[in-house]
C-alpha cells in the first residue's frame, strides 16, 4: 500500500466531505427532504439527470421537484391523471416526459409493495453483489409491461459495461454512514464496502494520474480496478475517496 498516497487522499477527503460540499452538488436535492421515500426518490431523479454542469442539473431537478409539489412520494402515491400533466414538457438533455412517466409509474409499482427503495437493489435473494445486483435493478426497473425502449438508456448496467456512475453515486448517497452530513446512510441491508466508486471523466483522470487504474478503457471494470485500489486503503469504505477524487478532477488540481 502506498502510504504517502493514503495520507494525501485522506486530508482530501476531510477537507470535501463536509456540509459546504453540498452546496454545489446535486446531493442538495435530497438534502431538501426528511422522509425516507422523498430521500429516496429526490435522490434518484438529482442521480439520474446529474450529467452535464452541476448548477443546471441541481435547476432541473428542483425545477422537477417543484412539478411534483415538493412532494414527491405523495405525488407519485396519490396523483390523478389531470396531475400527471404537470410532468408534460420536462426535459433534461435526453430525459424527457415519456422517461419521466415511466419512472412515476415504476416508483408507484414498487412503493405500493415495499417500503424503501433499497429492495428494488436486493432483488432476487435479498443480497447486495455489485454486479449482478445492478443487472438485476435494471431487470427490475424495466419489468412493467410496454415500458418505453427509450427510456432503458437511463438506467446503466454491468452488463451493458458502463461504469454506473450514476447509480453508484446514488448508492453512495443512500448507503455511507459517516456523520458528516454529506451522504445520508438512511440504508441498512448493503454495506458501505460492497459499494463501487463512482467513476466519471473527472475521477477517471485524476486516478489514472495517480496511478490507481490501468485499465485502457473506461468502464464497468475499471470501476471496480479503482475501486480495489481503494479498498487497500479502506477496505470497509473504500467509495469515501470519491470526495477526493472528484473534487480534485472538477478543480483541476491534477
Amino acid at each position: 500500500m502506498d502510504k504517502e498516497l493514503k495520507s494525501f487522499l485522506d486530508d482530501l477527503v476531510e477537507e470535501y466531505n463536509r456540509p459546504q460540499f453540498i452546496e454545489a452538488d446535486p446531493i442538495v436535492i435530497p438534502h431538501e427532504f426528511t422522509k425516507l421515500q422523498d430521500i429516496e426518490i429526490a435522490g434518484f431523479f438529482a442521480a439520474i439527470l446529474a450529467w452535464g454542469n452541476r448548477k443546471i442539473i441541481i435547476n432541473k431537478s428542483r425545477e422537477l421537484m417543484a412539478r411534483m409539489d415538493h412532494d414527491p412520494y405523495n405525488f407519485i402515491m396519490n396523483h390523478s391523471i389531470n396531475e400527471l400533466k404537470y410532468l408534460e414538457g420536462f426535459k433534461h438533455r435526453t430525459f424527457n416526459e415519456t422517461d419521466l412517466l415511466y419512472f412515476v409509474e415504476f416508483f408507484k409499482q414498487h412503493y405500493t409493495q415495499f417500503e424503501s427503495f433499497e429492495d428494488a437493489f436486493l432483488m432476487p435473494n435479498q443480497q447486495f453483489d455489485p454486479e449482478n445486483s445492478l443487472n438485476s435493478f435494471k431487470d427490475y426497473f424495466f419489468s412493467i409491461p410496454d415500458f418505453p425502449t427509450r427510456t432503458r438508456k437511463h438506467i446503466s448496467s454491468p452488463k451493458s459495461k458502463a461504469t454506473c456512475k450514476r447509480i453508484n453515486m446514488f448508492l453512495r448517497w443512500m448507503v455511507r454512514k459517516d456523520n458528516k452530513g454529506v451522504d445520508f446512510g438512511v440504508w441498512n441491508r448493503i454495506s458501505p464496502a460492497d459499494l463501487i466508486c463512482p467513476c466519471d471523466v473527472h475521477v477517471d483522470r485524476v486516478a489514472r494520474s495517480l496511478n490507481l487504474i490501468t485499465r485502457s478503457r473506461c468502464d464497468w471494470l475499471t470501476a471496480i480496478e479503482l475501486t480495489e485500489r481503494l479498498k487497500e486503503f479502506d477496505p470497509q469504505d473504500p467509495v469515501r475517496y470519491d470526495f477526493a477524487l472528484f473534487s480534485l478532477g472538477v478543480q483541476k488540481l491534477i
